[in-house]
């Protein structure tokens, strides 16, 4: 039955599938995924890669060199394209190691028979599987602001950060992943990250309540006595920062204002009586490393914000392998969405 399905080296890479649906819904919950998911996909993709590249030895026919160039554009051009990503801060180190498994896993087309149909079914010219879950990963990664910014227009919320955030309840962010998308003079696309917040408040050893019941005294630095481990900021991390109280998902339906700004402060107060407003470089200095990239300025605004509005913009920061996991299942089933796109106008 299996033999006449597929062949056993595409029957193996169907694990990845696997793999990544796990991975996708740990990262939705959590932002976190383990390291050592990953070697043993590089494993079994060079393993694969080495039994049929012993099929087309010593790659003197048409499709033995087709399956060279195919495995050379997949390992030298996607692979490292993960690493670039990385590089230049448009991936996660995750995300990065993810595409890199896929370029090594899937570098050429797999079949798999159902009846009398063979899938996927769009297949490039090109052959290179792991170049279509790429361009399917990206256009459904398209579709996620997209589907933001019709949410937000929808529900009248007319502003150009509609595309990138949402409004939220702010008791709600100790459960949330993403940055805040506001600071105290309006929109920011270098709001705090809330996984920092999350590791200042367990430095602290406060819950956001306590700190949104107490903002005034607890901005003076000399409140600061016993510090905490921070944790890496994780909501899967204890001590937990929201009370000890699951709250529902804090979706804003109307907060009667347009996000900017609640018109109590514009920006920060020059007047500031504390040479170190909340501690934030305190903080800072006295952790390991950096805090989501978060500086002391970040970091006040940030608790200046959460500790003064009952709602603020979020940029959620949907997860890569979310999509990526998505691109996969589309180009095991349908294939290449961008290919067929393009043969549907004519250009290819």
């Amino acid at each position: 039955m299996f033999a006449s399905f597929a062949t056993v080296p595409d029957l193996l890479r169907l694990v990845v599938v696997l793999v990544f649906g796990w991975a996708a819904v740990r990262d939705v919950r959590t932002r976190r995924l383990p390291n050592r998911i990953w070697p043993p996909l590089y494993a079994l993709g060079f393993f694969l890669l080495a039994f049929e590249a012993v099929q087309h030895l010593p790659f003197a026919t048409f499709e033995g060199r087709l399956f060279l160039i195919q495995a050379g554009i997949s390992l030298l051009f996607v692979a490292p394209l993960g690493y670039a990503f990385w590089y230049l801060g448009a991936f996660g180190g995750a995300d990065a190691k993810a595409l890199i498994a896929l370029a090594v896993v899937f570098p050429t087309f797999p079949t798999y028979f159902v009846g009398t149909t063979a899938f996927p079914l769009v297949v490039t010219d090109l052959g290179v599987f792991s170049l279509t879950i790429l361009t399917n990963t990206v256009l459904l990664g398209l579709a996620y602001p997209a589907g933001l910014g019709a949410y937000n227009l929808a529900s009248g919320r007319l502003r150009p950060a509609a595309f990138l955030a949402r409004p939220v309840a702010t008791e709600s962010l100790p459960n949330r992943h993403g940055r805040l998308f506001e600071d105290t003079s309006g929109t920011t696309r270098n709001g705090l990250d809330l996984d920092a917040l999350r590791m200042y408040l367990r430095w602290r050893g406060l819950t956001l309540a306590e700190l949104r019941a107490d903002p005034d005294r607890l901005r003076d630095p000399s409140t600061v006595t016993e510090t905490f481990d921070p944790t890496d900021g994780g909501t899967h991390v204890d001590p937990a920062t929201d009370g000890g109280e699951l709250i529902d998902d804090g979706e804003l339906i109307d907060d009667g204002s347009d996000g900017d700004g609640d018109g109590d402060r514009d920006g920060v107060d020059n007047d500031e009586p504390f040479e170190d407003p909340w501690a934030a470089e305190r903080f800072l200095s006295s952790i390991d490393g950096s805090a989501y990239g978060t500086d002391a300025e970040t970091l006040r605004e940030g608790l200046a914000v959460v500790s003064e509005r009952e709602a603020v913009w979020v940029s959620p920061g949907m997860p890569f392998i979310v999509p990526m996991f998505l691109g996969l299942v589309v180009a095991l089933t349908y294939g290449d969405v961008l290919f067929a796109g393009l043969e549907l106008v004519a250009l290819v």
